[in-house]
Order: C-alpha cells, then sequence, then structure tokens
C-alpha cells in the first residue's frame, strides 16, 4: 500500500467519522415525536417564543374588554375573568406589576411556568429545539466547514510532494480528495441552517399547518400569535406592546435559548427559562421582525445571558476532519 493510499483512507476515514458524529448530533437535537400544534399559544409560542405568547394573550383579553391598556403603557383590569391557565397568568402578573406598566406584566407572563412549560411540552415533542442540543451541531458544521476549506490547498501540497517523491498512481491526490471537499462543504452548510433556529423541521411544518387551517378570519388572539402584534387592527394596541417589548431591552443573545436564573450555576436544580420573542412579530426564527418599524426582538431582559454562540476553538473535539457524504434531512430539520 502506498504513501497515497494510506493518506486517502485515513483521510475518508475521519470524514465519516465526524459525518456521523454529526448526524447523531443532529438527530438528537430534533429528537421527539412530532405532531400537530394542539393550541393557539403553541402555535404563537413557535411563532414568536414567549413574548408572543405573552402578546397573545394580551391582545385576547383586550378585545373583548377584560383588560384597558391605556398612555402610557398601563394596564387596568376591568373584568378579572381568565379562560385558560395563561390568561390567568396576566391576572397573577399584573397584581404584581408596579402601578400595572404593560412591559412588567409582559415580561412576568413571559418567564412564568404556564407560558415556559409550553416549550418543554413543544421541546419534548420534538417541534423545538433545545439550545443544548444545538449548540453541538453548530460547533462540528463550522468545523467542517473549516476542515473542508482547509483540505483542498494541503491537497495540494500533498500532490506535489507525492509527485516529487514518485509515490502517486496516476490520478493527482489532489483530484481524489475533491469528493471529501464537496461532500464535508455540503453537510457542513445543510447542518448549520438546520441548527441555526430554534424550530425544528416538524415545528416548522406544524406551524404552517396550523396557519392554514386558522390563519384566514382568526380572532385576536391567533392572529396575533401567528403573525405578531402586528396583525392588531388595534394601533393604540399594537404600539403599547411594541413599546413595551422595546422597555425589556434589546436582545442579548440568539434566538430560542435558555438563561439561567440561579446565581449557582453548578446547582443541579437551577432554572432554565426559553427566552426570546419578537416584539412586533418575528420570524419562525423568534428574530425581529423585517416588515415591521421597530427594534429587534426581546430576550428574558436585558441582563440575560442566553445561547452565546460558539466557535471550532471551544470545541475538545478534533475538527479537522471533513466528510464525503450528506447529513440529508437529519440535517436539516433539526432546526
Amino acid at each position: 500500500m502506498t504513501g497515497m493510499t494510506v493518506l486517502l483512507v485515513l483521510l475518508y476515514a475521519a470524514g465519516l467519522a465526524a459525518l456521523a458524529r454529526l448526524v447523531v448530533l443532529s438527530r438528537r437535537a430534533r429528537g421527539g415525536p412530532g405532531g400537530p400544534v394542539l393550541d393557539v399559544y403553541e402555535a404563537a409560542f413557535l411563532g414568536g417564543g414567549p413574548g408572543r405568547v405573552a402578546d397573545a394573550a394580551l391582545a385576547a383579553m383586550h378585545a373583548d374588554g377584560r383588560l384597558a391598556v391605556g398612555g402610557p403603557g398601563v394596564v387596568a383590569v376591568v373584568h378579572r375573568i381568565a379562560h385558560d391557565p395563561v390568561e390567568r397568568t396576566v391576572l397573577d402578573a399584573h397584581a404584581d406589576a408596579p402601578s400595572g406598566a404593560l412591559h412588567h406584566v409582559r415580561l412576568s407572563v413571559m418567564l412564568r411556568p404556564a407560558v415556559q412549560e409550553i416549550g418543554h411540552r413543544l421541546a419534548a415533542r420534538g417541534l423545538v429545539t433545545r439550545p443544548e442540543h444545538r449548540r453541538p451541531v453548530r460547533i462540528w458544521a463550522v468545523c467542517l466547514l473549516v476542515a473542508s476549506f482547509l483540505l483542498l490547498p494541503l491537497a495540494g501540497v500533498a500532490s506535489v510532494v507525492l509527485w516529487a517523491s514518485g509515490d502517486h498512481e496516476g490520478v493527482p491526490f489532489f483530484v481524489l480528495v475533491l469528493p471529501l471537499f464537496f461532500g464535508g462543504f455540503v453537510t457542513a452548510a445543510i447542518c448549520l441552517a438546520g441548527a441555526s433556529g430554534p424550530l425544528s423541521g416538524a415545528g416548522k411544518a406544524a406551524l404552517a399547518a396550523y396557519r392554514r387551517t386558522y390563519g384566514p378570519g382568526g380572532d385576536a388572539v391567533t392572529m396575533v400569535a401567528l403573525h405578531g402584534v402586528r396583525a392588531l387592527p388595534d394601533r393604540e394596541l399594537r404600539e403599547h406592546l411594541r413599546d413595551a417589548a422595546r422597555a425589556q431591552g434589546p436582545r442579548t443573545a440568539g434566538s430560542g435559548s435558555y438563561r439561567n436564573t440561579s446565581s449557582d450555576t453548578s446547582t443541579a436544580a437551577a432554572l432554565m427559562l426559553w427566552c426570546g420573542g419578537g416584539a412586533s412579530g418575528g420570524g419562525d426564527g423568534w428574530g425581529s421582525d423585517p416588515g415591521a418599524d421597530t427594534g429587534p426582538g426581546s430576550s428574558c431582559g436585558s441582563s440575560s445571558s442566553c445561547g452565546s454562540s460558539s466557535s471550532c476553538g471551544s470545541s475538545s473535539s478534533s475538527c479537522g476532519s471533513s466528510s464525503s457524504s450528506s447529513c440529508g434531512s437529519s440535517c436539516g430539520s433539526s432546526g
């Protein structure tokens, strides 16, 4: 066996190992059996995170006169009636908010168990992906991209060395590693795109199906859940909700992430909260709404540290390998 053959075997073995690891991580991120959206608040969470859920509940209670919102962003309870756990959370949050300030009510609703548990249920069914599962996928995908780009110049150098030493068999080494380059590049690109947002492929499909069924002619809570506060016909309420989201501070990290509310991060029982949620609607990636005249979406508060991005350098794994095949749907739906 020549030196070139040994080198090729080692490169392709490393590439296949990296691919296998990436596929496993992608499937873990996707997780759960999938399934349909069960209610309007699940649709709101998929469409815009906890912030969208809070906006939908506030809009529903305002639409039938149970809440009144006036300037400068003050909530008044007209009828203390709640039809579901999220609306009960709104009433409880109002009771705790200083002077009924809308931005305090909205943030409190986002952080309370009735809303946070929606995210946990969706994650258990595989409709949203947990940040701690997406992060390794992004690390490995970035490493594969880097390795793919490094492979070509290194293969060129190896081709010259092998040719100079006479250890070659007709086909240049550079040509033999091209499948490895293209396979690694495509694999990494698909997986990185799939892990860029909180919704899995199943979550995007479930939300699209819910929009087709309930979107046309929906009531206030449905319109806000599916399209954000920009869908509200009440301009005054729309502006108040946007201002309330801005008052919570700019996004401090990536969409759909957690923050840890415990000062002791080593405690196993530390409370983890879903963050994120577009102020004006946002997209399925829980980011800001590019079609609205507003600032960025809100996080769990301006002091939160939610899902900071990782680089290849933060991985303890060997990233200097590529792959010759594609992840397929397992990577593409791990969003």
